[in-house]
């Protein structure tokens, strides 16, 4: 006679930033022995090997039918993982250990990893919207603006952290020119110049800083946040109604909401998918695109 076992294990991949550390690697080895016990889960771990690893082997994960895949790094890593998963029933989990992470504090998973692990076990797969700035998946925020210049320049600096990425921003802003911008929304046209044009997917930048604070990736729409020409010395207060969450209440913001964005400039240098530089396919123009529930990600219940 054959007899079946009636526990089916939850088959779980985790893909591992090596930029951790080898003592950060020691204890994540820890807690993945404590959240997920042999009995109740097949855990494989796996790390980042070159560029677009991360998405070629969530791929993977999805052709062996594995339910969760957790990233665990930056918001980086974590966009590079969710490429291989859009569209499936695999879910993304998130242990957020990068600089800023603006995602996972988006969606208010712990920064604990601890924490993090427990909200995996305990948590629901929900589905949430992904968006695409030409054909660069983002997640968080896409920018063309001077946000966009910092992440072109951050990319080169061995400084990480909020202070290295301030200290970029000092720097980059002397040099800055102010683009005028042809914008599309939904079939409203905006004709404006722009320090900060940034398209919203979520309420975060990281570290806390926030363009639409009710932004969410459930909503099933963008929030474009344009941020007139300011002086060298309106920086320190956008940065402090930023970090407020009440930007969008000043006036230093315009505001709008849609599904479709196209913006236009014949001198458009740089653009940012959640907060890393990518190439610009067509140098005149970006379109923004929406995909509402395109991704399963695990959040608490």
């Amino acid at each position: 006679m054959i007899y079946l076992n009636a526990i089916t294990l939850k088959k779980i991949l985790i893909i591992i930033n090596r930029k951790a550390g080898t003592n950060r690697q020691k204890l994540l080895d820890a807690h993945i022995a404590r959240h997920f016990p042999e009995n109740a889960f097949h855990v494989e771990t796996v790390y980042l090997a070159y560029m677009g690893h991360g998405e070629d082997l969530a791929k993977d994960a999805v052709t062996r039918h594995f339910d969760i895949v957790v990233a665990v790094g930056g918001d980086g890593s974590i966009n590079e993982i969710a490429r291989g998963l859009r569209g499936s029933k695999t879910a993304l989990g998130i242990i957020p250990l990068g600089s800023g992470n603006g995602l996972a504090r988006a969606l208010k998973i712990p920064l604990n990893i601890d924490k993090a692990m427990e909200l995996i076990v305990t948590g629901r797969p929900r589905p949430m919207d992904v968006g695409f700035a030409n054909e660069h998946l983002f997640l968080s925020n896409a920018g063309l603006g001077f946000d966009a210049k910092v992440a072109e320049e951050f990319r080169h600096t061995k400084h990480r952290g909020l202070y290295g990425y301030a200290s970029q921003v000092i720097k980059s802003f002397r040099n800055y020119r102010y683009l005028p911008y042809h914008i599309e929304i939904d079939g409203k046209t905006i004709e404006e110049p722009a320090f900060l044009l940034t398209i919203a997917n979520s309420n975060q930048f990281g570290f806390e800083f926030k363009l639409a604070a009710d932004a969410t990736v459930f909503d099933g729409q963008f929030d474009l946040c344009l941020v007139r020409p300011i002086s060298f010395w309106q920086l320190a207060p956008l940065s402090f109604h930023s970090l407020m969450g009440n930007l969008e209440k000043t006036d230093f913001m315009q505001h709008y909401t849609g599904r479709t964005v196209t913006i236009n400039s014949e001198q458009l240098e740089c653009l940012q998918v959640d907060g890393d530089a990518v190439p610009l396919s067509n140098d005149q123009q970006v379109t923004f695109r929406l995909e509402p529930g395109a991704l399963q990600v695990i959040v608490a219940e």
